[in-house]
């Protein structure tokens, strides 16, 4: 499957969901990242934009990132309505061949899952590089399935926090694991559907 289709089917995802006037950050987000002094942030696969405007209203400088025009174009004039289209650049790349340029204090990457071919250690590793001294590379995968997931394979395994960076491969040198888990939560999808669901936590520092 070629970048081409990957482009339609995550536009397609996000047509099909009513655009939202303020999403909700996730939660893993405003937990490790509500005690750091404000910087620089890339968010990779920004999706419907809460991560980018909450942290736009913490004071980051935030450049968002997706395949999905459509998510993209979304998430520009929500920052324009919100009042943040100064601290908030949406920007389209598929990850696998384009990356965004520059160097962060933070990039975060919520689920970036996908069923088309990307090197996702690849991606995550030139995240790491793009870190500025003392920077935080915050990586959350799902560790369970919701039911309203549009991956509903139910042979699918998600790799743990310490597997994901085993597979990035950083030089421990400059590159500190400071936090690995998995923890459960209550999370409520599309409808006010509600589920228990674990995220896989990874947090990795720059060493400054």
């Amino acid at each position: 499957m070629n970048t081409t289709d990957a482009v339609m089917f995550w536009d397609d995802v996000y047509a099909a969901r009513p655009a939202a006037t303020d999403p909700r950050p996730n939660a893993r987000l405003t937990e490790v990242v509500a005690s750091l002094p404000p910087g620089d942030a890339l968010d990779l696969g920004c999706g419907a934009g809460g991560d980018a405007l909450w942290l736009a209203r913490q004071g980051w400088h935030v450049t968002a990132a997706d395949i999905s025009a459509v998510a993209v174009e979304r998430l520009a004039a929500l920052a324009c309505a919100h009042g943040l289209g100064d601290r908030i650049t949406a920007v389209r790349h598929d990850l696998r061949d384009s990356f965004p340029q520059g160097g962060f204090e933070l990039i975060c990457a919520h689920y970036l899952h996908t069923p088309f071919d990307l090197d996702r250690a690849a991606v995550l590793r030139s995240a790491a590089h793009a870190l500025r001294p003392d920077g935080r590379l915050l990586i959350v995968d799902h560790g369970s399935t919701a039911p309203w997931s549009w991956n509903q394979d139910p042979d699918v395994r998600y790799p743990t926090p310490h597997e994901v960076a085993a597979g990035i491969d950083l030089d421990p040198a400059t590159w500190t694991v400071e936090r690995a888990d998995a923890p459960r939560r209550i999370a409520t999808g599309p409808g006010g559907r509600t589920a228990e669901v674990t995220d896989h936590v990874l947090l990795i520092r720059r060493s400054a």
